[in-house]
Formats: C-alpha cells, sequence, structure tokens
C-alpha cells in the first residue's frame, strides 16, 4: 500500500475533495467519471473504497 507515506493534510484534503465531487454527482458512474478527470480513479477493495491517481494507479487513502 502506497498512502502510508502521504501526509494527514494530503489525505484530509483529498477525501474532501472527493466527497465533494460525489455529492455534486447522481450516480456512482458520473462520480468515478468525473474523478477521472481529475487523475483519481476510485476502486474497491479488501480493505475498503481506495482512491488512487491515474494513469499509474498509486493508491492514495482509502474511504472507509
Amino acid at each position: 500500500m502506497h498512502f502510508s507515506e502521504n501526509t494527514n493534510a494530503i489525505v484530509s484534503e483529498i477525501r474532501t475533495f472527493v466527497m465533494d465531487e460525489r455529492k455534486a454527482c447522481v450516480s456512482d458512474r458520473e462520480w468515478k467519471f468525473r474523478l477521472r478527470g481529475y487523475g483519481y480513479d476510485i476502486n474497491k477493495t479488501d480493505v475498503g473504497t481506495v482512491v488512487s491517481t491515474l494513469p499509474a494507479g498509486v493508491e492514495i487513502c482509502t474511504l472507509d
């Protein structure tokens, strides 16, 4: 997992941004599409829902 290296401030800002985008969307599909435009991806994993970067796929944080 890569997100253990991120600072709390970075993780907090990204979580806030991602969740604010979710509030602006009517579906999970639209939310994922919008996040891809900003260079982020959302994936379900064994540890929960993970935000990662595109195109490298570096895991940033969990949303759960």
